[in-house]
């Protein structure tokens, strides 16, 4: 069983950045691919960005340049870091986590993330 647990959300300004961490419970960490997902109502869950335990990453067209997903193995944790936050960046962020090769994958409480003036 994987255990996820997400903060660093909050309200902030557009043009601000924020800090999401994702901390997991879980042994062997590093086998498993790490994503950052968000969603807003009515909206279908959508990828941000991935991580593999070798620290490939994968990022949506939309938030490209302006986001960057971290890992530390030895930390069980990962970051998403962004910057030139925009209103249409605001969403509840999930942390997931899943083994190579498999769809079943493990989700975090969420973190509220709204960019507003």
């Amino acid at each position: 069983q994987v255990q996820l647990v997400e903060s660093g959300g909050g309200l902030v300004q557009p043009g601000g950045s924020l800090r999401l961490s994702c901390a997991a419970s879980v042994n062997a960490f590093s086998i498993y691919t790490m994503g950052w997902y968000r969603q807003t109502p009515g909206k279908q869950r959508e990828l941000v960005a991935t991580i593999t335990g070798g620290g490939s990453t994968n990022y949506a067209d939309s938030v490209k340049v302006r986001f960057t997903i971290s890992r530390d193995n030895a930390k069980n944790t990962v970051w998403l870091q962004m910057n030139s936050l925009k209103p249409e960046d605001t969403a509840v962020y999930y942390c997931n986590a899943r083994r190579a090769g498999s769809l079943l994958g493990y989700w975090g409480q969420g973190t509220q993330v709204t960019v507003s003036s």
